[in-house]
């Protein structure tokens, strides 16, 4: 069994950066498809991006395309959230996930990290 912790949250200006990281530890971390997740007060949890096993292919929501990167470092057991040109409505608690099965729920989870964008 997997478990996450998430990192690099904070407080940043609107058009600024974050890099967040999702370090995992008591599992084999390659064998875990990984994604981001975000959630504000009163609204579901809404997806941001995924990585497959080996980093080589990602998915992300239309919403952040070409602000957020997604990136996976196996060596380490950590995967990153690069984000660009933040955005107010960027604001969220960013968790991520992991699952074994593609098509299957996520099944770990992070405790999450707070993201702030400031206008």
């Amino acid at each position: 069994q997997v478990q996450l912790v998430e990192s690099g949250g904070g407080l940043v200006q609107a058009g600024g950066s974050l890099r967040l990281s999702c370090a995992a530890s008591g599992g084999t971390f390659s064998r875990y498809y990984i994604g981001w997740f975000r959630q504000t007060p009163g609204k579901e949890r809404e997806f941001v991006s995924s990585i497959n096993l080996v980093g080589s292919g990602t998915d992300s929501a239309d919403s952040v395309k070409g602000r957020f990167t997604i990136s996976r470092d196996n060596a380490k057991n950590t995967v990153y959230l690069q984000m660009n040109n933040l955005k107010p409505e960027d604001t969220a608690v960013y968790y991520c996930a992991a699952r074994k099965n593609l098509g299957r729920p996520y099944e770990y989870w992070g405790q999450g990290t707070q993201v702030t964008v400031s206008s």
